[in-house]
């Protein structure tokens, strides 16, 4: 039996992970699940890989509809997060009440993990920009760890690699050691809702049209919740 293949974006991949093995389970359908960030896997499927189902970022997503890679009626929004902090678990927690404490917090830290822009993160393209608005990115990024996603910042900063991290919410949760500050005050607060779709060339499209209709079921509300995702599909 061919595997439904999945390619998703990490800020969702907790939910995608256990919703997909009870999928698994209740239907006899094997996934293929394949995980990174949401611009890596946009230009992968740009050049030519064809996923049987899309989970990235809603504007990712859009674009894709855009180009004709995958089927407009079958877009859902899953989910949204928002940026935070993290420090290790047990670390004093900086002050972040506003957006000076938070730039300030920045420019105390001995050292600052983010997601690689270059990585095609959202939140690391994000996280860049802000810096840049700031006005501190060079006294940053002299002492920052850049990370191949959320769940390796979020990894730095728990090990102790690095002494402060910003990246999406629902990526810090899983990591043992790590800790939520909170989200970024302000100005600037960032949300970033992560959509679902069905490739135009899906070989398994009616397996694809399954495993989605899987992760809106309304009972899975809570536990995206739980995960750090607001859920973006209706009740």
């Amino acid at each position: 039996m061919a595997a439904i293949k999945v390619m998703s974006a990490g800020a969702v991949k907790s939910m995608i992970a256990t919703l997909g093995s009870e999928f698994e389970r209740d239907t006899g359908k094997k996934l293929d699940l394949n995980f990174g960030t949401a611009g890596a896997l946009r230009e992968r499927i740009e050049n030519g890989e064809i996923s049987d189902v899309v989970i990235l970022s809603e504007s990712a997503v859009a674009e894709l509809a855009k180009l004709g890679f995958v089927v407009r009626d079958s877009i859902i929004d899953l989910g949204r997060t928002v940026t935070g902090v993290v420090v290790r678990e047990g670390a004093p927690k900086p002050d972040i009440s506003t957006p000076e404490a938070f730039r300030r917090a920045l420019l105390n830290a001995s050292s600052v993990a983010y997601t690689d822009p270059k990585a095609g993160g959202s939140g690391g393209i994000m996280f860049a920009d802000l810096l840049q608005k700031l006005g501190i990115a060079e006294a940053i990024n002299k002492k920052a760890f850049l990370g191949k996603g959320g769940y390796d910042v979020a990894t730095s900063v728990a090990e102790g690699r690095a002494e402060l991290g910003t990246t999406f919410i629902s990526e810090v949760l899983p990591v043992k050691g790590a800790c939520v500050v909170g989200p970024l005050p302000g100005e600037l607060h960032n949300a970033n809702t992560y959509t679902g779709a069905i490739h135009t060339a899906a070989s398994l499209a009616d397996g694809a049209n399954a495993f989605l209709q899987k992760l809106i079921e309304p009972a899975t509300r809570s536990r995206w919740i739980a995960a750090g995702l607001e859920p973006a599909f209706p009740v």
